[in-house]
This record gives structure tokens, sequence and C-alpha cells, in this order.
């Protein structure tokens, strides 16, 4: 799986076996079980981590307490609070394991400790950073500016592996829609 994670990070630069070690000796595997929280609202995050194995959701409880899931995320994705991580700030968000998960973690310590010895992380991590702010910033043009089955359609785009994962709902919560929205939507597909 290390190897998975240097190809992930080696579209951005290219590393050397000696910088690949100091990697992979900072990164801390640790296991978590289905429906564990990794950070809760008002909590300050500790990690940033990619995803070994499993699946993860981030979310936020709106005005009424209803859950809004925010992103997914699966294996070789990177899954943290970036707000809270960098700026040591109470979450607003959740990170939830929706399935048995392996995460490979840094914390903050061990991430300063990577970009001092390695700093062609500096770069890596600004390149995923701005892959990121452009699927947040799609997503939101879509969310506002998409009829409802569009966004399903992007969804499995996006995350194919997902509505055979995650329950129907939480699929309608990342939509801002209905689950019996989503029911109706695949039945539709599925007829096609």
């Amino acid at each position: 799986m290390f190897q998975n994670i240097i190809k992930n990070i080696s579209r951005f630069v290219t590393l050397t076996v000696q910088e690949e070690k100091i990697f992979e000796d900072l990164l801390t595997l640790q296991k978590f079980p289905k429906k564990t929280h990794l950070l809760r609202e008002g909590e300050v995050c500790q990690f940033e981590g990619i995803i070994k194995e499993g699946c993860v959701r981030t979310y936020y409880l709106d005005e009424n307490g209803f859950e809004v899931t925010l992103l997914f995320a699966v294996e070789d994705w990177w899954i943290t609070d970036i707000d809270s991580f960098n700026n040591k700030t109470p979450s607003r968000i959740f990170i939830e394991t929706l399935e048995d998960t392996e995460i490979y973690m840094l914390t903050p310590e061990t991430k300063e400790e990577l970009l001092l010895k390695v700093p062609k992380f500096e770069r890596a991590f600004r390149m995923m950073m701005q892959r990121y702010v452009v699927t947040l910033q799609n997503r939101l043009v879509k969310t506002i500016s998409q009829p409802a089955t569009d966004r399903y359609l992007e969804f499995i785009k996006v995350y194919p592996t997902i509505p055979q994962r995650v329950a129907q709902y939480y699929i309608a919560s990342y939509l801002g829609v209905s689950k019996e929205f989503v029911s109706t939507i695949r039945k539709r597909l599925s007829n096609r």
C-alpha cells in the first residue's frame, strides 16, 4: 500500500528512495472500526491521513440538527479538517468511518518534521490542496446550478463505489435530497 501513496505523491513531486523512507517512517498506520468518530465538532483536528482501506465521511449538523454530508473519502484519498489542523481551531465538522478503516496518519508534529526534512512535500501538499479546492468549488457550483438527477449522475462518476458501500441516506444528505428521491433516481437509471 505504501507504494500507492508514493504513486499518489509522485503526481506532484519525484522523491528519492531516502525521501520515501523518511515519509514512510513518519506515517503511522491506525485502524478504526466502522462508526468511529475520528473528529467531532468542537475538537481540534490532530491528523492528516491517507486512507489505506475503508470509507470515511465528513459532515456537519445544520441548524435543525440534521447531518449534511460534505465529502466521502475512500482508498488513496486524504482526510482531515484543513482549517482545524492548520490553524489549531475547534472543528465545525465531524469525520466518521463508515466501514472498518485503516489510515496512514500524520500529526501536526510529524507533518512539520516531514516538511523540514523533505521540502518537496511543500509543493505536493500545495498541489493536493489546489485540487481539493477545485473539487469543492465545482461541487458548490453544481449543487447550486444542477438538477438533482444530474448531481446524482455526477456523484456516481466521482464516487463509483460509494452507492454499494454506504446507506442511501448518506448519499441523499450529500446531494441535498431525500433518500426516497435517491431511491427513485436509482430505480429509473437501472430501468434504462
